[in-house]
């Protein structure tokens, strides 16, 4: 008994990021008053268990690695900016991303709802936040970067292109299966029905890339049926054209959503590759 409560500590202590897994520690982005609204009145629910929608007060779920290597993530879970999968695309990865010394900040961002500046306003608060908290959590400010799953990932893309000041602008984008190109549905869904062309361009993240938009890691699967893998070979294209650091993985089969399933096939390439390119920057 006694050799087995010891190899029970030394297994512990070999992983404290998982033994410390817990509540997060919760952020409000706006403790008084939001600066805009997403018109959206319906009491906050949960689609399944792990989701969550009608987001009214936006909130960052941050999970502090055990031995900080100074870099920051700020998750966007996807959820086509109808609701979050605030598990799958979030929490999930918390483990992971604390073993390997990333402090991973989950946000539950509001719903465009056709007020897209809403959503963005979110993001950007959450990228100031985090800078803030050096001291804190071990937080590099020079490390703090978005990552988003579909349309968490074109979010993370606005955020990475839509910056006004150093405060808000990430310094990395990881980006899984994000899309890139909206047709009319998405249109209507970010900017409302009756939303300008001029608008419209605004937010389109291929023509809006600035020559310090922060460097890129992009994946993706060739048999994804909902967010086609050419978005991603867009988006690029453009930030390879514009010389701005960056790779892509396009791994054979996956499909859509398989950003924390142990179903995945490439699930240890992906994150392999990721962590490789986090310590080569």
């Amino acid at each position: 008994m006694k050799r087995i409560l010891i190899i029970l500590l030394l297994a512990v202590a070999a992983f404290p990021a998982f033994a410390q897994m817990g509540s997060p520690i919760i952020i409000l982005l706006w403790p008084d008053r939001a600066p805009n609204d997403d018109g959206i009145v319906t009491e906050e629910g949960h689609p399944s268990p792990r989701s969550v929608d009608n987001v009214s007060k936006p909130e960052l779920w941050v999970f502090p690695a055990f031995r900080p290597n100074g870099t920051v993530i700020i998750a966007c879970p996807g959820g086509g900016y109808y609701y979050l999968e605030i598990e799958k695309e979030g929490t999930g990865l918390a483990p992971w991303f604390n073993y390997i010394g990333v402090t991973l900040a989950v946000l539950k961002y509001r719903m465009p709802n056709g007020h897209f500046e809403t959503t963005l306003s979110d993001v950007q608060e959450a990228v100031k936040i985090m800078r803030k908290h050096t001291e804190d959590w071990g937080v590099n400010p020079e490390r703090v970067g978005v990552m988003g799953c579909s349309a968490g990932g074109n979010l993370a893309i606005q955020t990475a292109v839509q910056f006004t000041s150093r405060e808000n602008r990430p310094d990395f984008q990881i980006l899984l299966y994000p899309f890139t190109t909206m047709n009319d549905f998405e249109n209507n869904i970010m900017f409302g029905p009756d939303a300008s062309e001029e608008l419209i361009r605004k937010y389109s993240v291929l023509e809006q890339i600035k020559p310090d938009t922060p460097r890129a890691f992009i994946a993706c699967s060739a048999d994804d049926q909902i967010v086609p893998f050419d978005d991603s070979i867009m988006y690029f294209k453009e930030l390879q054209a514009r010389k701005i650091p960056s790779v892509l993985h396009i791994y054979p089969t996956g499909g859509h959503g398989w950003c924390e399933g142990p179903w995945f096939h490439y699930s240890r390439e992906w994150k392999t590759e990721l962590e490789r390119w986090l310590v080569e920057w």
